[in-house]
């Protein structure tokens, strides 16, 4: 019965979406079109008679100097590469070839600014040097940091003239990008080099072990779990490497973010996991993406829209497409800023984690959205806070403390700390509901009707709340909730809140069914690899009794152990391992979990 309803409403659900989608972008159209002389922030656009968004700041500088930024970046990886190749160096010399090219970089960047960073990693790196092996350390090395973290944003990067008239002259040479913005990212590096110098000796990765379960690791490749907690040697925490990996111009400006165990490892042996073939085909994805924004922009101006402020003056339909589109705006931003750096670092044989992995419109709970928006990020805070922290033994109480952080290393702003504090208090029901679920257990049919109704109903509170704390988070602040409650909460908001609700319901019953989907074609492929173990074990059999036969008349001839038979025996158990390695996929490893 289940398994029937589910096929029947699958129709109406796709085209109950259709509908929506077709509504919403048609609606966004006439929006754009009426209301385009009254919006800040369009340019002209290269689309005939048509403007282009470009009232995001981040999103505009980083549109006007992608020419600039590729042929830099371009000609930085070519000359690394070719160095590496010629010379067939390894992470030492690589790491004086990055350092050279990454800090020529960075003095185009911020010019004689570059003092205050080599003045504040320097003193990081004594400091981790000396107290590493000390107990307080982990409090030394966050106490250093967060005091530089939060000074650098008070008093916006520092100036030259604090120390005299005489070095006054230094402040005209700012570069071209501030560099206590990009000193964010330098912070997490820090104290990812504080933490693994600190763990280098405890041998908490079993490399073996990890290998048989990975198919991964086990096909000859290395993935970032084991790049990231496996050991590296002592020397590969020298100086020259330390200060490479803060500034390693792919990933500078905004990451992905890596941990200095992954990026000391290869760049002593480049990432073969992405072939010359695999990373064409992500930069093609990538353009095709950058196509998709631009279309975007010029046809429907969601940010504009926000930051004019003229969204309050529309109906509630309205103001839910345009948040719904600025959060939309917001993905693809980070989706291509982000994977544009990553596809540097993998020319230049560095794998990073990925950032955006699953699209915004596919998550219906926050953890599943939390790991999947900014994840490199989201690996680092598991790593090295959610763990030390306790882990899932406090969860309730970790995450207050970890998206505090979050929220300040974004920058000291009233709504980044009430999109923090939002989230947390959203994110304790779901926790609550999640622990109960797993301890009861729905096997009848009409169990798994009501389960998979109740996730719906639970989806659409989810993703209505993860729309309501970024949009204050991220576009109107603290003081829109009351607008925003009057605007929902009267006699004409009320039907488009209950419509809101339904398309989040609707939304959600689908992502269901794509994960349901996922994980019938999951196991029909082992079934698939069920049927190959079988063949090759009878294979084996058949292959193994012939080897019997000839041992034993080959013994009864020579008198000698056959050595043949253990290598028949070897080889059949081999090939039935192997098969079954195919059958399993790299669990996840307890550092990115959040909950078990």
């Amino acid at each position: 019965m289940s398994i029937s309803w589910r096929k029947k409403e699958l129709p109406v659900l796709v085209l109950y979406a259709v509908v929506f989608y077709v509504y919403v972008i048609r609606r966004s159209l006439n929006l754009s079109h009426d209301h385009f002389h009254q919006v800040r922030g369009l340019g002209p656009g290269w689309i005939p008679n048509r403007l282009n968004d470009v009232s995001d700041a981040q999103w505009r500088n980083f549109r006007w100097n992608l020419p600039i930024l590729t042929f830099v970046l371009g000609i930085f990886t070519l000359v690394a590469n070719m160095l590496r190749s010629h010379y067939h160096l390894k992470a030492k010399g690589m790491s004086i070839v990055w350092l050279v090219i990454s800090w020529i970089y960075l003095t185009y960047l911020h010019g004689a600014f570059i003092i205050f960073i080599l003045f504040i990693v320097s003193a990081n790196y004594l400091l981790v040097k000396i107290f590493a092996r000390r107990k307080y350390f982990l409090f030394v090395l966050w106490l250093f940091n967060l005091t530089f973290l939060l000074s650098n944003r008070i008093y916006s990067g520092y100036s030259f003239s604090v120390f005299g008239n005489r070095w006054a002259y230094l402040d005209k040479f700012r570069g071209t990008f501030r560099w206590y913005i990009c000193f964010n990212f330098v912070v997490l590096r820090m104290l990812s080099f504080g933490y693994d110098y600190h763990w280098a000796n405890c041998n908490r990765f079993d490399q073996k072990k990890h290998i048989q379960r990975c198919d991964q690791c086990s096909s000859g490749k290395t993935c970032y779990l084991s790049l990231q907690e496996r050991s590296i040697p002592d020397d590969r925490f020298s100086f020259n490497i330390y200060l490479c990996y803060l500034a390693y111009a792919p990933l500078y400006i905004a990451g992905p973010i890596i941990s200095f165990n992954a990026f000391a490892s290869q760049l002593d042996t480049p990432q073969k996991n992405y072939s010359l073939q695999k990373v064409a085909w992500y930069g093609f994805r990538w353009v095709m993406s950058l196509f998709l924004m631009e279309l975007m922009t010029h046809f429907c101006y969601y940010n504009a829209f926000a930051i004019s402020g003229l969204w309050k003056s529309l109906s509630p339909v309205d103001v839910f497409i345009i948040g719904y589109g600025v959060l939309n705006f917001m993905w693809l931003k980070f989706f291509l800023i982000w994977r544009y750096f990553r596809f540097w670092a993998l020319v230049s044989g560095i794998e990073t984690p990925e950032n955006m992995p699953k699209c915004i419109n596919n998550c219906y709970n926050l953890e599943s959205f939390w790991k999947n928006w900014h994840a490199s990020f989201n690996k680092w805070l598991v790593r090295y806070m959610y763990i030390p922290l306790g882990g899932s033994q406090r969860k309730l109480l970790n995450v207050w403390v970890i998206f505090t952080f979050v929220a300040i290393w974004h920058d000291l702003e009233w709504k980044l700390l009430s999109w923090a504090w939002l989230t947390c208090i959203f994110f304790i029901p779901e926790m609550i509901v999640k622990s109960a679920a797993n301890t009861l257990k729905v096997e009848s049919t009409l169990g798994v009707v009501i389960w998979r109704e109740l996730q719906a109903v639970s989806g659409a509170i989810t993703i209505t709340c993860l729309m309501v704390a970024n949009l204050i988070g991220f576009v109107i602040g603290p003081s829109g909730i009351n607008w925003l409650s009057s605007v929902f909460f009267q006699r004409e908001g009320l039907p488009v809140l209950g419509g809101l609700f339904l398309t989040f319901y609707v939304g959600t019953k689908l992502m269901i069914h794509i994960s349901d989907a996922k994980q019938r074609r999951l196991l029909k492929s082992i079934k698939l690899a069920n049927r190959c173990i079988t063949e090759q074990f009878t294979i084996s059999v058949h292959y193994s009794s012939g080897c019997t036969c000839f041992v034993y008349f080959y013994e009864v001839l020579t008198s000698v152990w056959p050595m043949p038979l253990e290598k028949s025996s070897f080889s059949c158990q081999h090939d039935v391992l192997t098969s079954v390695e195919i059958t399993r996929k790299c669990p996840l490893h307890p550092y990115y979990i959040f909950a078990k």
